[in-house]
């Protein structure tokens, strides 16, 4: 079934934010063309930005996701949303952040009517094994003030000459809910309430206050994984996660170790 195409649209995107969103955005700003909404926002940030502000793009030219991979964003066809927040902690505090955003992302896609969503620590957003978006985390200090700037990108109706060039099982919303027409508008603002909502619950209580939630949504969890980083791979089973967001690994001893996420790359063997 093909999607009738709804270009993103600055007044729907405000006239769907809760109260709590309203007034902590401190700048909406959406582009026909960008390089990249997080890079974007990083400026913006070194340039004193408060928090709140949200950048979206019909099109990247440079979109990333994590280990410094490419992220595709054909013009129209995803939602790519990038949210700069200024934590009043210390950096050490925001351990599990991505793992929060996910959680946030996860209930975003339930509440708009994707059931089976699930998540691939650290950030991979799943359907039934197959990609459905991802996030990436940014940070930075400026003047001696630390920032995150949380991008996501989520798959909404990818042409098919685009999906080939993925290296990995994909899916988009078009598939998944079969209806002609797509609202990104009232999806981009239901992110926004639920990442404002979530970033301001983690300021409170970190990722702890979340970690059963993560369980919900966690799609590996008991089955042997490998994490690969910058010098070593290590097999085991995956056990979870802990109140930090670190991914618990059973190694071939039967000892459980913690791996937070930073350079790791995770992949589900089969």
């Amino acid at each position: 079934m093909s999607s009738a195409l709804e270009l993103l649209d600055r007044e729907c995107i405000l006239a769907g934010l809760t109260a709590t969103a309203q007034s902590v955005l401190s700048r909406l700003e959406l582009f026909p063309t960008l390089d990249s909404t997080n890079a974007y926002l990083q400026a913006g940030a070194r340039d004193h930005w408060p928090s709140g502000a949200v950048c979206l793009a019909e099109q990247q030219s440079a979109g990333r996701g994590r280990l410094g991979r490419s992220w595709l964003t054909p013009f129209g066809a995803s939602l790519a949303l990038s949210l700069l927040w200024r934590f009043n902690l210390p950096p050490e505090k925001l351990s599990g952040l991505s793992l929060a955003t996910g959680i946030a992302v996860a209930r975003t896609l339930q509440a708009f009517g994707v059931s089976n969503v699930g998540l691939k620590w650290p950030n991979d957003v799943w359907w039934r094994k197959r990609k459905l978006g991802g996030i990436l985390l940014d940070s930075g200090s400026d003047a001696g003030v630390f920032h995150v700037v949380a991008g996501i990108g989520l798959n909404v109706n990818l042409p098919s000459h685009t999906g080939e060039l993925i290296d990995q099982p994909w899916v988009d919303l078009q598939e998944i809910l079969a209806t002609p027409v797509i609202s990104r508008n009232r999806l981009a603002a239901n992110l926004i309430n639920e990442l404002i909502e979530t970033f301001i619950g983690f300021e409170q209580g970190g990722f702890a206050d979340l970690a059963g939630e993560w369980a919900r949504f966690d799609v590996i969890t008991g089955q042997r994984v490998q994490l690969q980083m910058l010098n070593r791979t290590i097999t085991g089973i995956a056990r979870g996660v802990n109140i930090t967001g670190a991914l618990l690994l059973e190694t071939e001893s039967g000892e459980i170790k913690p791996y937070i996420g930073g350079e790791i790359s995770l992949r589900v063997q089969s």
